[in-house]
């Protein structure tokens, strides 16, 4: 190996990296409080292993002195291992001989917000059996860590790492959640708010007193002079209620960075030491029982004069050294990188070039959702086929997080490349696309509501419940059954497109219910400013029973969405490592894509229109008779056409 040189205050002098390795792994062996002589070897082992990747991700990000932060965290990774479970031990085990648990064609994905779902962390276990009926293994419990009082960005303004809401319980209640989810498969999924913290949170506390080392943790200006330059290329987040990026702040005596809103205070990642903080508040959750970290925020890390401040390539050189420390301690544990951004940007996200395989295993897929929802409005997949063909392949142990509505806006993400390349102006469509969700444009029976109205761009994102934005909401105003009918066949074709592409699918709490749209969200207080409230209801359980009940709404939209569940789950080309391979729009109507398999081919067909469809046969690249899995018809391989009525889907194999 070649030889590793450090410089700097406290650090070692020229290390050869073999002698440097032995050393970290003879502290670590000496450190290591375990009953197991198993325990013992595994941990040294994985330090072996990743002890390549991590120094490598410090030195990108921290050329100064890699070395010590490294020995640093690793010896943070033994202490917490001591304190690290029996089961999650065994867990890691388990993890390690599957390590594709997340890109199975079972996995399913719920999203919900604790006190909306279960009203606390003990009410969450109550309803495990409902998310089971579902077929979930993955739950996403929205922020839950301590947030400041007061208006918090729905609990995205961290007051503290190591608790939770109190109102939600208390960190034992969250261990014991992660245990009872962990005997049902279903694997817990937290937030890790990595690019800021509450100015509440003791570190910005701390620097508001003087203390110089927490100071630092922050980037602080004592004049507008970098804050206006920075402005020059930095877009506002919250243009409405939270212009700019910087906040005066009377106790610091300076201007303190924040993106998003004057009391969510930026992280100096800039600065090794919040590397080292960030590293054990990961341990520390992992241990907590958390699998999954959604790591929020995440492109806008690194600060960089002259840019947008996002997507800068060392938030994957600190992604991968944080990832490499997890694998360390838990390797059960993996990463969802919150990064809502272009094609270019996004598949780094999950690793690209050296970082490949060694950032995050999950990343959302924004752009499919975006233009799902844009094919439905325009009735024409054109535009989806385009920007879809874009993506670069991932590293083939990661997944796409696919979903059709989350807890947030939508922002109508549709580049002027892919429009132009279809003959439609980008800005254009982008006005089209909100107007059509408003409910303002002619013909359009959406029912959103716009957020974030930004006059000098134009840029409107929209607000609703899924079911509200497919027209269901209007259609039961109107009671006219057959309004009703196209409404929910729009739904589930959404679904149908987040459960076919592959990946790990991602469900919104009440959308297996086709909840609408909560307009009493303006009588809180606490909610009335943010109208994406109107798309976060509570979950009501009186109504979830109507699934049982044949001939109700709820019963229709819950069990043809459980029957695409289960047809998925069996089907191998669904593996998350096959990539979808999107198909020419022969027929501008239909969005078609082949996922290809060692084991199996399946071609994915979507009707975007209110009208009845037909796929050319010949453009179908699998041979023989065709089953549609869904709907279990067979195609004959003379056949001309396959038919796909007004928003249906196909999922077709070989018969």
């Amino acid at each position: 190996m070649a030889a590793v040189r450090e410089t700097g205050i406290g650090t070692d002098p020229v290390n050869d990296a073999d002698a440097v390795l032995a050393m970290v792994l003879a502290d670590a062996g000496a450190a290591l409080v375990v009953e197991s002589a198993a325990d013992r070897a595994l941990v040294l082992a994985r330090i072996r292993r990743h002890w390549p990747d991590l120094l490598r991700g410090l030195e990108l990000a921290y050329a100064d002195r890699p070395i010590a932060v490294a020995k640093e965290v690793v010896a943070l990774a033994v202490r917490r291992f001591g304190e690290r479970s029996s089961d999650l031990r065994l867990l890691d085990l388990r993890r390690m001989v599957e390590p594709d648990w997340f890109q199975q064609p079972s996995a399913i994905g719920y999203a919900c917000y604790a006190e909306r779902f279960g009203g606390t962390l003990a009410g969450v276990a109550e309803h495990v059996d409902y998310l089971s009926e579902l077929g979930v293994t993955y739950l996403h419990l929205m922020p839950l860590l301590a947030p400041r009082p007061g208006p918090n960005d729905g609990g995205y303004a961290v007051q503290d790492f190591h608790e939770v809401r109190t109102d939600l319980g208390t960190m034992a209640d969250l261990r014991a959640l992660a245990t009872t989810l962990r005997a049902r498969g279903i694997s817990l999924t937290l937030d890790l708010v990595v690019n800021h913290v509450a100015h509440e949170h003791e570190w910005a506390a701390r620097a508001r007193a003087g203390e110089k080392r927490y100071r630092e943790y922050f980037h602080v200006f004592d004049d507008r002079g970098l804050p206006d330059a920075y402005e020059q290329t930095l877009p506002e987040v919250f243009p409405d209620f939270a212009p700019g990026s910087f906040s005066w702040d009377d106790e610091l005596d300076g201007w303190v960075w924040t993106t998003f809103n004057s009391w969510q205070w930026d992280l100096n990642w800039h600065n090794p030491d919040v590397f080292v903080e960030m590293a054990d508040v990961v341990l520390y959750l992992a241990n907590a029982g958390v699998e999954c970290l959604r790591l929020d925020a995440i492109a806008f890390l690194w600060k960089r004069i002259g840019t947008t401040c996002q997507n800068q390539m060392e938030v994957h050189a600190i992604t991968q050294a944080l990832h490499a420390v997890s694998k360390i301690m838990a390797p059960a544990m993996i990463f969802k990188a919150e990064a809502i951004v272009g094609p270019e940007q996004l598949v780094p996200y999950l690793g690209i070039g050296e970082h490949a395989g060694k950032v995050s295993e999950l990343a959302y897929q924004n752009s499919l959702m975006v233009h799902a929802w844009s094919a439905l409005a325009a009735s024409d997949a054109r535009l989806a086929s385009a920007a879809l063909r874009r993506f670069t392949p991932k590293p083939t142990t990661t997944a796409w997080a696919t979903y059709m509505r989350c807890h947030d806006d939508i922002g109508w993400a549709v580049d002027d490349v892919d429009a132009s390349a279809v003959g439609w102006d980008g800005y254009a469509h982008r006005g089209f696309l909100s107007d059509w969700y408003a409910g303002t444009y002619p013909g359009s029976d959406a029912r959103g509501l716009v957020f974030q109205h930004n006059p000098s761009t134009g840029d409107r994102r929209i607000s609703g419940t899924a079911a509200s934005l497919c027209g269901l909401e209007a259609a039961l105003e109107s009671g006219d059954a057959a309004h009703v009918d196209s409404a929910v066949r729009r739904l589930l074709l959404l679904h149908a497109v987040a459960l076919g592409w592959g990946g790990l699918p991602v469900l919104y709490m009440g959308d297996e219910l086709a909840l609408r749209n909560d307009h009493g969200y303006a009588a809180d207080p606490g909610h009335a400013e943010d109208n994406r409230w109107v798309h976060r209801p509570a979950m009501p359980w009186l109504v979830a029973e109507r699934r049982h009940e044949v001939g109700t709404l709820e019963h229709r939209v819950w069990h043809e969405l459980r029957h695409l569940v289960a047809t998925r789950a069996g089907l191998p080309a669904m593996h998350a490592a096959a990539e979808a391979v999107v198909l020419d729009p022969v027929n501008p109507g239909v969005l078609a894509w082949l996922r290809p398999h060692p084991r199996q081919a399946v071609v994915a067909l979507h009707n975007v229109t209110g009208t009845t469809q037909h796929w050319p046969r010949s453009a179908v690249p699998i041979e023989g008779h065709l089953m549609d899995t869904i709907s279990g018809l067979v195609v004959r391989p003379d056949g001309r056409a396959v038919e796909l009525e007004p928003y249906a889907a196909a999922w077709l194999r070989r018969a």
